[in-house]
């Protein structure tokens, strides 16, 4: 019997950032909303459910124009979990918040520029740039 195999090629062209603080996922929104003059809305929280495990809620913030489109993630799972990783991405599992942003508007905000703005806000202790490409579990951001 022939084995067929599925080939699919995801777009990660998108910039990726994890953010250090210890603030509340509303909190954090409102800051990126009044500094990038955003509008992020708390949309559902995203639920990943594993075979014969438990499920993940993660909180998610998204801001939406027609030419781009900004996430906002809480990395750990909402509640209490018992999973040894209860992250969106394990990989960065320092990082409390990761922010995804896609479109026009990642051209707009160079990369260093937007680290710095993001590190002068109070509330932001950490960020840095990931390029999604290189994480395990970029799986978890295509929606």
């Amino acid at each position: 019997m022939k084995t067929l195999h599925l080939d699919t090629d995801y777009d990660f062209g998108f910039a990726l950032y994890g953010v250090v603080s210890s603030c509340k996922d509303y909190k954090v929104a409102w800051s990126l909303n009044r500094l990038l003059g955003l509008n992020l809305i708390r949309k559902r929280d995203l639920c990943y459910t594993m075979p014969g495990r438990e499920k993940l809620l993660i909180s998610n913030y998204e801001h939406n124009d027609e030419h781009s489109t900004v996430r906002l993630f809480r990395n750990k799972a909402l509640g209490t979990s018992t999973l040894p990783k209860p992250y969106l991405l394990p990989d960065l599992k320092d990082y409390d918040y990761v922010l995804q942003i896609a479109g026009s508007l990642q051209q707009l905000l160079y990369p260093q520029d937007l680290i710095g703005r993001l590190q002068r806000l109070s509330l932001v202790q950490y960020v840095k740039q990931f390029d999604p490409l290189t994480l395990k579990f970029k799986e978890n951001l295509l929606f």
